[in-house]
């Protein structure tokens, strides 16, 4: 504990282009904060009007974050409690259209008296009491991070950017920090870089009344001494406060590279800070092993963005977590499921470590992925199913094991003769599509002898949700029966959370989004052993996969 009296702020802004990483810079400071005895609190604002992101398209927000509170919120909430190590609600997310909800609410109540209704002061206001309910709310954190979602120019975040101006005014000088992350494009062309993008940026935000205390300045090589100089007298930022911020090969390097630049020593001589250096010893030594894995397995990722990453943000970093356990580089192979229904599965998972089915929503593509289920089932090569890669596997298992043919989820298609996915009885009637999924962490009793179990050496479990549809009770007995295990379930027995063909190398589907409390430091036990088995099939096999395929799949994105 630092000691110190009251709450700072720092308020971390963009400029130039969307998908800097204010993201991944808000949580990198706040880790390097947090290891120097400082307790941090992350909050983001999203300038869109939509209430949350949980009906918003994946293709136009990327991955939805659910919280232990059923928050669905923005995928960098990802960002910070994976680096900070925390749980985070739904205070630590606030889009436009909650602000705007809470003062139409209000207004219609009649709670301002027959006043005007105005941005400024009365949607200001909300902003500013949502960015200081965090030290009421919780614990009293040390500092407060920002981040205002957005780019500086924007219309829609100029109320978020007008309302942090006037903290920085009632708070003073030491009580608050702007830090602008910004792009210093290189032209190849030209063989040099150009800092005019982020000189017009920081005007831009000077002419709303802040001026930055710390440029970020994204490139994708290091910038010099020169151009550092440069940046620091246009801009009116002190040189050492001119922080690159380039490329780097895995997120979890550029908090080292902030530090070795002494951004944290920066924001505590700002307030006023004694600390002692942080010890970056340990996520050193993972960053070290993230760069220079001694093995290497290919695990295929069967879904329905695959030419969208960030829709699997989380599930793309639990598995860096749990690769650095087994000292291993997992390359994932994006397997779209509407090809594996065309050219059928063995084309595309011949050469595979192992396949995850990850969540999702609609109809299209499942043929696809109960096709490549059953290929690992009966191959024996190690299985993970998430959410509906779950289901998939039940809707596989009943048809190629039990016998029935036709069996299928109550999602898609309502005139079934054997629905073993069916609407979870709490969902029926339910009309509207925001917020009202099964939302947030539930426990869950693990059985003895299972992979899960042995995986969480506990017998009970909270893990977070996000679905309509369960396991339909009418057909547990007769998958019981033919050897599908059910290892976790609600404590009142009702709803099956997990599922395990014991006689397999490793075989698991979960219900829940084990994905969403995977930590850096603290990967996800079922990604642990899911990699783990992963890289024993590869090492059983003296690194040689199916010979199934002559031709080398024609369609599939790598990535690491």
């Amino acid at each position: 504990m630092s000691g110190t009296d009251s709450t700072k702020y720092i308020f971390v802004t963009g400029g130039v282009v969307s998908s800097l990483g204010k993201g991944i810079a808000a949580s990198s400071l706040g880790f390097l904060l947090q290891r120097r005895g400082l307790k941090v609190r992350s909050i983001k604002f999203d300038p869109y009007l939509n209430v949350d992101p949980g009906t918003m398209n994946p293709f136009q927000h990327g991955e939805v974050f659910v919280l232990d509170d059923g928050s669905e919120t923005d995928l960098d909430l990802g960002h910070y409690e994976r680096f900070l190590d925390q749980s985070l609600d739904k205070a630590n997310n606030v889009t436009t259209g909650q602000v705007y909800h809470t003062v139409i609410t209000r207004e219609r109540r009649g709670d301002y008296l027959g006043a005007t209704v105005q941005v400024i002061p009365h949607i200001t206001e909300e902003i500013k009491s949502r960015v200081r309910k965090l030290p009421a709310h919780s614990d009293k954190p040390d500092v407060v991070i920002c981040e205002i979602g957005g780019t500086v120019g924007d219309i829609e975040s100029l109320p978020f950017l007008e309302a942090i101006r006037q903290i920085g005014m009632e708070e003073g000088l030491h009580q608050v920090m702007y830090i602008h992350v910004t792009l210093v494009p290189h032209i190849p062309t030209a063989g040099e870089f150009k800092t005019k993008p982020t000189q017009h940026s920081v005007k831009e935000l000077r002419e709303i009344g802040i001026q930055p205390n710390v440029l970020l300045c994204r490139s994708s090589k290091p910038i010099n001494d020169g151009l550092r100089q440069k940046i620091s007298l246009f801009c009116s930022v002190p040189s050492r406060a001119v922080i690159a911020a380039e490329d780097c090969s895995t997120i979890y390097e550029v908090l080292l590279r902030f530090h070795e630049q002494q951004l944290d020593d920066i924001v505590c001589e700002q307030f006023g800070w004694h600390l002692p250096a942080p010890d970056l010893t340990q996520w050193s030594e993972m960053v070290h092993t993230i760069k220079n894995p001694r093995k290497h397995i290919k695990i295929g990722i069967c879904g329905k963005y695959v030419n969208l990453k960030d829709a699997y943000k989380s599930i793309i970093e639990s598995f860096v977590h749990a690769g650095v356990t087994s000292d291993a580089e997992v390359s994932l192979i994006w397997i779209s499921s509407e090809d594996i229904k065309q050219g059928g599965a063995g084309k595309f998972l011949y050469d595979v470590d192992g396949l995850l089915i990850p969540g999702g929503f609609g109809e299209r593509g499942v043929e696809g992925k109960i096709e490549a289920i059953r290929y690992v089932r009966e191959k024996n090569i190690p299985f993970f199913g998430i959410c509906l890669g779950m289901q998939c596997a039940v809707i596989e298992y009943a048809r190629n094991v039990c016998g029935l043919e036709d069996a299928h989820s109550y999602e898609f298609y309502r005139d079934l003769k054997h629905p073993v996915i069916h609407l979870m009885a709490d969902q029926e009637g339910v009309t509207e599509l925001g917020g009202t999924m099964r939302l947030g962490a539930y426990p869950c009793i693990l059985k003895n002898g299972t992979r899960s179990y042995e995986a969480y050496e506990t017998t009970e479990v909270s893990e977070r949700h996000r679905h309509r549809y369960e396991l339909n009770n009418a057909y547990r007995e007769m998958l019981v029966e033919r050897g599908l295990m059910m290892a976790g379930t609600s404590p009142d027995n009702r709803l099956v959370e997990i599922v395990e063909v014991p006689n397999h190398p490793w075989f698991v589907g979960v219900q829940f989004h084990p994905e969403l409390k995977s930590r850096p430091l603290r990967p996800h036990p079922l990604f642990r052993e899911f990699v783990r088995a992963a890289v024993k099939y590869h090492e059983d096999r003296g690194g040689h996969h199916l010979a199934e395929s002559p031709e080398p799949r024609d369609i599939h994105h790598q990535t690491k």
